[in-house]
């Protein structure tokens, strides 16, 4: 198959909006596929390989017709109209759905080519959307985190990210900042007049602590946001043969995990996600735990003390009572995380839970046969409350970027050097810079930027002195 045209040199930012752009839409391999195009030539460019598009056709409309590269029809279409600036880019656009032959698609490519079109970019789509005002750069980051949403929780994160929640958020807070901004620099502006008061350092203080109690909150969403995106990690552990491959397996609905009767069969750990009640959960099986002298099994213990070290809930199955040594060594291990200790082979008639010797206090436990299916449904339920998940909305703002949660960090710690200034009663020229500074540093997440006229304008809106 011939390749598709690629533009050579990708153009600087300045000059996109003067190409005319070109790209399939959705992946091949499907029965249909889109063609997008998208700049100021897109509907002229259209009209002339598909008759029943002209350069005057109305936005917002769809139209069935040929494309034909003059001597041959390539294939029976439908076209839809798009007009600047109520598109995807902003821009006059038009997509062509066409069959999903890969040779279908690269003789249209090819043709839009021929026409003026040039090959898009990575990204450039979204790109223009952002150079055009349509998405701010957290709402453009949010339309990749879409497309690789693979559980309800992480699409419904990013569909709230890309509908503009978590740039509204970060608005209020700038609005707040301004607010200081402004107070501080009218302080500075009528210094000389001491009867004057426009900023009392007891509103400023409280006003600052709203601001960085809500951006620690962001910061601290992005943990739980992470967990989301990632796979909250679930450590299996427990000795030998006590039914922990099985476990995963069981989970799984597959064969994932090679199930023995033989000891140290599993050495290393081995991974794999499910879904439960919309969130993905990693499962970790790991090696059992025992006094052995092969290396190559103590290497695998070794791995499962780390797992269980990163894992937020933890596993813990038994076929016998614990000793008090093994419970005491476990609550040590888990101290920080969720611990389900799991009774496992109870299609056996195996029950530990009443035994006078199992004292671990403050720690849920429940019977299950991973061979039969008894009462896997009721750990899943609770392994999902065990993660303590906030109940999510369509409207809450959960951080799963690493780039906006390094900007909220480095925004708190800006902020917490305001706090300190206005406790220590520093002078309005050095907090207006540290505010300044976290104005700067906030921007960076939506792609704005603070300029003095835009203070200026702020101060006479809501403090007209003189008036």
């Amino acid at each position: 198959m011939p390749t598709i045209p690629t533009s050579p040199t990708p153009p600087p930012l300045s000059s996109l909006s003067e190409d005319t752009i070109c790209a399939p839409a959705t992946a091949p391999g499907g029965a249909l596929s889109i063609i997008r195009i998208s700049g100021p030539q897109s509907l002229s460019i259209v009209s002339s390989v598909c008759r029943s598009v002209t350069a005057t056709t109305p936005a917002n409309t769809v139209h069935y017709g040929r494309i034909s590269n003059g001597s041959e029809i390539i294939d029976e279409v439908i076209v839809t109209i798009f007009r600047s600036p109520h598109s995807y880019t902003g821009e006059d656009s038009a997509e062509i759905s066409c069959h999903g032959s890969r040779y279908i698609i690269q003789q249209i490519l090819d043709l839009l080519v021929q026409k003026g079109c040039r090959m898009a970019n990575p990204g450039e789509f979204t790109q223009r959307a952002y150079l055009n005002g349509k998405l701010d750069l957290s709402q453009a980051e949010a339309v990749a985190d879409l497309i690789a949403s693979n559980n309800k929780a992480t699409h419904d994160i990013a569909l709230s990210q890309l509908r503009g929640h978590f740039s509204s958020d970060l608005s209020r807070l700038r609005d707040q900042l301004l607010q200081l901004t402004s107070l501080l620099e009218l302080e500075l502006d009528f210094s000389d007049h001491e009867d004057l008061e426009f900023a009392d350092r007891t509103e400023l203080l409280q006003l600052a602590q709203q601001i960085e109690s809500h951006i620690a909150h962001l910061a601290k969403s992005f943990e739980t946001g992470q967990a989301l995106k990632q796979g909250i990690p679930v450590a299996i552990v427990g000795k030998t043969n006590v039914g922990k491959s099985t476990l995963l397996n069981r989970l799984l609905g597959d064969d994932r995990a090679i199930v023995s009767d033989v000891h140290g069969t599993t050495r290393d750990t081995i991974e794999d996600t499910i879904d439960i009640q919309g969130v993905t959960f990693r499962f970790i099986d790991t090696a059992g735990i025992r006094q052995t002298t092969d290396k190559i099994e103590q290497i695998g213990i070794t791995r499962t003390y780390q797992a269980i070290s990163k894992a937020r809930i933890v596993l813990w199955l038994l076929d016998a009572p614990p000793t008090a040594t093994e419970q005491q060594n476990m609550q040590t291990c888990c101290e920080g995380k969720k611990l389900i200790i799991v009774i496992t082979k109870s299609d056996k008639g195996i029950s530990v839970a009443g035994d006078s010797s199992f004292s671990i206090p403050h720690f849920s436990h429940i019977e299950i046969s991973a061979k039969t299916g008894q009462g896997i449904e009721s750990l899943e339920r609770s392994i999902y409350e065990a993660a303590d998940l906030p109940v999510i909305s369509a409207s809450d703002v959960i951080v799963t970027n690493a780039r906006h949660y390094d900007v909220l960090q480095r925004a708190h710690v800006s902020i917490l050097r305001v706090l300190d200034g206005l406790t220590a009663n520093l002078s309005g020229d050095l907090l207006s810079e540290d505010l300044r500074q976290s104005l700067d540093i906030l921007s960076e997440i939506t792609g704005g930027q603070i300029t003095p006229q835009e203070t200026l304008n702020n101060i006479f809106k809501h403090f007209c002195v003189g008036k």
